[in-house]
């Protein structure tokens, strides 16, 4: 069973292991052991989570689940399968956490009047500044 937030949990039943050879670290083990683990989660038959939960689920993380309902997370970093396995599943419970949070929605506001003068006069004495770098005109108007 793996605890997420609050009191969302995932069972084991709604997790499928898959084991195979691995690419990663392992030494000579890394051509005879099935150390790399591919983790399925079962989102769609998910008893532990709300309709709500699962919708948002499927439209935060679209590109990581198949068209099966499979959330799929794979570990080839550890030596081990059982090091691999605790890897996939903390990963998973990260990326659940992640989608599951609500993110707040951004109020607009004004800009302060004040902020607004600055600016302004800020822009007003830096056009002044570059006016000051014009050559003088020894020549004057009129005569």
């Amino acid at each position: 069973m793996i605890r997420l937030t609050g009191n969302i949990a995932i069972s084991d039943a709604d997790i499928v292991y898959r084991f195979s050879r691995s690419a990663g670290p392992g030494g000579q083990n890394v051509n005879k052991l099935n150390t790399r683990v591919t983790l399925l989660f079962n989102l769609a038959g998910c008893r532990g989570l709300t309709d709500e939960q699962k919708n948002r689920l499927l439209e935060r993380l679209s590109s990581r689940i198949s068209s099966d309902g499979f959330l799929k997370v794979v570990s080839q970093r550890h030596r081990t399968q059982n090091a691999n396995r605790r890897a996939a599943q903390k990963r998973l419970a990260e990326l659940l956490e992640a989608a599951l949070e609500n993110i707040p929605i951004r109020k607009r506001t004004a800009v302060p009047y004040s902020a607004h003068q600055r600016r302004l006069r800020r822009k007003q004495l830096r056009g002044e500044l570059k006016g000051r770098r014009k050559p003088v005109s020894l020549d004057q108007p009129g005569d």
